[in-house]
């Protein structure tokens, strides 16, 4: 039956179309500038969006520190861990994630292979701020700060992926999933988004009066040529599927079945293939026309036709024509099982498998009497793709991270850490065959991603990169606490218990080193891998802090100010530390002469980076080419100078 749907007149386009030739009319008569920017006002706001997703826009401090200051990376020299100066260097940076972003767009614009955040959830518990002040229930705008809060930073985020292969993960709860679905289809118009269900406790949290929580949801948001990595999965991870045995060259059966598998439906699969009465193929019939009966075909006395028959008895369809089909024995992949009177069991190799054969993950170690391939499996490790649910024993976020965080700080808390594997495998399946990935978190709390990047290199040797970013902030109560004591915010003792301090830099160093905050070995070993925790990890990773230096400094020039923090952007982008002896920075004359012209000195340089506004003569010119020298980048302060015309 068809179904004829009429659309309506767009209403709402009509009366907006109304309204603004209106105006168009009014814009005759009163040609002031105050009308017109009034008029002009009026109808943008007419224009705007007016399907999807609409909310209030607030606008953030940092937009407004924006207009009168320059955010800049600082160096913490007292946070510095060095495990072995020949690998790449990892960065935490403690502060406002917005303000980080639009360094981390000068220094990774493309770069990134993967961003992984986990963002507040907007639970109304005050669990998160905005410019400040605690977001609750009774907020009537609780929804819309969260969305411009994640629009703002999904903008940049967008602009760090590598446009031609990453993704982009986010976790999130019930609370606000689909107002961030709706908001990733529009900011990612051309992207593969899709949403996986994770349990992260089996016995689920309590709510009055609703069903327990057990799960949350994972968004993928897969950029260019992103594929999800065929990995070696536990059998938990399988489920039903077996992981090992007849599993890895799993047949086809020639018979099509389900949807689509009448003779009707593909009339040119329906003929016969003809085998000797010892059960021997001989060779492919044509193909019967739609109206014909199979029992006009006369085969020989010592021949036996066997057609796509249900077990029903319904004519159905073979999956290939026989021109497919011949290529497919030719290549031995296609298997005859024995002869029963007129019926025959057939299978093949589906592409799946062929593709591992093809891959080397499966061989062929020769040929049966009737040309089957014999497939050697002997060796082989089932590779595999999950489905879009997941119910993981280690994922559990009690277990595996926040009492694997106990085993780690001790007596420090942390609300609410994710678990280590959740992190570790939903990462895993997009960049276990890029060992030199780059990933970043901005959302980083007590730094779980950096832990699991640390991990999955020391499982697979790669060296993966990481950059974490996460605040400061220390929980309501001990504000409050602090407040009472007459300490404010910005003092020592109220900083030292922030989250970046207080947890996220310390659990990096301990599982680093493989011993807990109070210098014990770490007990236990890590899941699967079976590494031992006290091993720790060879990783480096730096401290830098967020800061800001006036647009218009009184006392100096810009460029001055600037100057001081182009070590910091070069070391994050390229993953190094500037330790003016491999990797050098010169900045004026005077830093030339001291290493450059030093022969000490200059014998040990690997990489050089020197201020465009140096004048060289040709020799000193010639002593920069021959260590591959480079400018500073322009985009790291390049628009600021231009701004105060330096």
């Amino acid at each position: 039956m068809v179904r004829r749907i009429l659309m309506a007149e767009n209403l709402s386009k009509k009366k907006r179309d109304r309204m603004i030739s209106f105006l168009e009319g009014l814009k005759q008569t009163h040609t002031d500038d105050a009308s017109i920017r009034a008029f002009n006002e009026i109808e943008n706001q007419l224009r705007e969006k007016k399907y999807g997703l609409v909310w209030e826009e607030h606008s953030e401090e940092v937009d407004d520190k924006l207009k009168e200051n320059i955010p800049v990376f600082c160096a913490d020299k007292t946070r510095r861990l060095c495990k072995d100066e020949k690998l790449p260097w990892n960065f935490i940076i403690e502060g406002d994630n917005l303000q980080a972003l639009y360094l981390l767009e000068k220094t990774h614009k493309g770069k990134a292979d993967c961003i992984y955040i986990d963002p507040p959830y907007n639970s109304g518990a005050r669990d998160w701020k905005y410019n400040n002040d605690y977001v609750d229930s009774n907020d009537v705008y609780r929804h819309s700060k969260w969305l411009s809060m994640m629009k703002n930073r999904l903008a940049i985020a967008k602009n760090l992926l590598n446009p031609a292969d990453s993704v982009l993960i986010c976790t999130i709860d019930e609370k606000e999933y689909m107002r961030l679905g709706c908001l990733l289809e529009e900011m990612f118009p051309n992207s593969r988004i899709y949403m996986v269900s994770t349990v992260i406790n089996v016995k689920g949290v309590a709510r009055e009066a609703e069903l327990a929580r057990v799960n949350e949801y994972i968004f993928f948001v897969q950029v260019g040529n992103s594929s999800v990595a065929r990995l070696n999965l536990s059998k938990e991870w399988l489920g039903n599927i077996k992981a090992t045995g007849k599993d890895s060259v799993r047949l086809a059966g020639l018979l099509r079945s389900g949807t689509g598998s009448g003779r009707n439906d593909s009339p040119g699969c329906f003929y016969p293939i003809i085998f000797s009465k010892e059960g021997k193929f001989i060779r492919i019939g044509n193909v019967l026309p739609k109206n014909q009966s199979r029992d006009s075909i006369q085969i020989r006395d010592n021949e036996v036709a066997i057609w796509p028959i249900h077990k029903n008895g319904t004519e159905g369809r073979w999956m290939y024509t026989p021109v497919k089909l011949k290529k497919l024995i030719d290549m031995g992949y296609v298997y005859f099982g024995k002869l029963s009177g007129n019926k025959m069991g057939i299978s093949y190799a589906p592409k799946g498998v062929q593709e591992k054969i093809q891959r080397g993950e499966l061989k062929i170690s020769g040929y049966g009497e009737d040309g089957a391939a014999i497939i050697d499996d002997s060796e082989y490790k089932a590779l595999f793709i999950p489905g879009n649910q997941w119910a993981i024993s280690s994922h559990n976020a009690t277990e595996y991270g926040t009492k694997l965080l106990q085993n780690i700080l001790v007596d420090r808390r942390f609300p609410f850490p994710k678990s280590l594997y959740a992190v570790h495998d939903t990462v895993r399946f997009f960049v276990a065959n890029k060992p030199n990935a780059v990933i970043v978190d901005f959302f980083a709390g007590s730094g779980t991603t950096g832990h699991a990047v640390n991990l999955l290199n020391a499982e697979d040797g790669g060296n993966r990169r990481w950059i974490m970013v996460t605040n400061n902030e220390i929980s309501e109560a001990e504000e409050k606490e602090f407040t009472k004591m007459g300490i404010k915010k910005g003092e020592p003792e109220w900083e030292a218990k922030g989250i970046a301090q207080y947890v996220t830099w310390p659990r990096t160093v301990c599982s680093i080193k493989g011993k807990d905050i109070n210098d014990k070995p770490l007990k236990g070993n890590y899941l699967e891998s079976d590494i031992p925790m006290a091993d720790g990890f060879n990783a480096n990773v730096k401290y830098f802090k967020c800061e800001w230096t006036p647009r218009k400094p009184e006392d100096y020039l810009l460029s001055n100010a600037l100057a001081l923090h182009v070590k910091e952007m070069i070391e994050i982008q390229n993953a190094i530390e500037i330790d003016n002896k491999k990797n050098v920075l010169i900045l004026n004359k005077t830093d030339f002469k001291n290493i450059i012209l030093d022969k000490k000195k200059y014998a040990q340089i690997e990489h050089v980076w020197v201020n465009q506004n140096i004048i060289f003569n040709a020799k000193e010119l010639k002593l920069l080419q021959e260590k591959g020298y480079k400018y500073i980048p322009k985009e790291f302060f390049g628009q600021e100078l231009r701004e105060a015309a330096e």
